[in-house]
């Protein structure tokens, strides 16, 4: 943890992102919290004795806090007495992606890409509704993650998500000159736009649940939605229209999986299979990264339950190449 000493005092003080926390009462009957606190050099756990509420204040998970105390070891860890906590302030300056798993590459860069790659399209009506839909949902793209806790669930998680996609379909259309290219890119960039309505996400671009829309509608049905209302806004051709729906509603190729009909044209297959791919490497690379060479990982509930087995013939925290 990047603490640092006050001199002479023997406490430290520094910023945290609250991993886990629990109000438990100790012994002699005081409440106390119990919390992991982590930033980018690692976690701690960390406790405050004898919490008020009032006195105190009230904190929960993915919340950024500063704090100052003491540590010591217990177990054979290193464990923090929490003296003093108190939320972070906007004139603190701190920046949330440097407290939470982030993608490879910042959201203006991402951003910026997909916005050149649309706009670049020759199709006026798929040109024009997706780069409004992007321009319009711009500040949250910029951080939001594509996952509650599976894959691409990190600060801008779905624009990496997303734009690994696009790389894909581009590799593709290369193979297969009868793709129409800029509907399969069209349906890639759109495909999990509605997530922005299905999470609830704290500053820290890490999402704390879902909401009621996300619960009760789903970002597969909100996204042909989001698609019908710009195409009407804008006067796009129904077909078109149609077509991207249809890519947006079956990309997850089965109803078991969630799709309200199966992918029914080309473009909408490949869509489904591209996105089932990222959303697997994504996994795979991350449980194998964990397992020592030669061995196998925990189960992957993610991945039908299996065991993965790391070979170390390549350096799996090699960047995603997406430039």
């Amino acid at each position: 943890m990047n603490f640092t000493p006050i001199d002479g005092s023997g406490l430290v003080d520094g910023f945290c992102l609250i991993k886990n926390l629990d109000i438990k009462t100790s012994s002699k009957g005081d409440r106390y919290l119990d919390m992991t606190l982590s930033d980018s050099d690692g976690e701690i756990n960390a406790k405050l004795w004898r919490y008020d509420k009032e006195r105190h204040g009230e904190y929960t998970v993915n919340q950024l806090v500063k704090i100052r105390g003491s540590i010591s070891r217990y177990n054979g860890a290193d464990q923090l007495k929490i003296e003093r906590i108190r939320p972070v302030m906007p004139e603190d300056g701190v920046d949330p992606g440097s407290f939470v798993k982030s993608a490879d590459y910042s959201g203006e860069q991402m951003f910026d890409e997909l916005m050149k790659i649309a706009g670049g399209f020759n199709d006026g009506d798929l040109r024009k509704i997706v780069t409004e839909i992007l321009s319009d949902n711009r500040l949250p793209l910029l951080y939001w993650p594509a996952a509650f806790k599976l894959h691409h669930a990190m600060r801008g998680g779905l624009l990496m998500h997303t734009l690994s996609i696009v790389r894909l379909a581009e590799s593709v259309c290369a193979v297969y000159p009868f793709v129409d290219r800029e509907l399969l890119i069209s349906g890639a960039i759109l495909h999990d736009i509605a997530k922005l309505s299905e999470f609830t996400v704290a500053d820290t671009g890490v999402a704390t649940g879902y909401s009621n829309e996300g619960n009760l509608i789903g970002h597969l049905a909100m996204g042909a939605m989001i698609i019908q209302k710009y195409s009407e806004k804008l006067g796009i051709n129904p077909k078109t229209a149609m077509l991207l729906e249809h890519m947006v509603l079956s990309h997850h190729g089965e109803p078991e999986f969630g799709a309200a009909v199966r992918p029914m044209f080309i473009e909408a297959e490949l869509l489904s299979e591209l996105d089932l791919m990222d959303s697997r490497i994504y996994e795979m690379r991350e449980a194998v990264s964990a397992a020592t060479a030669d061995d196998f990982s925990a189960r992957v509930w993610a991945m039908d339950n299996r065991k993965l087995f790391n070979h170390a013939r390549k350096d799996l925290n090699n960047k995603i190449k997406l430039f």
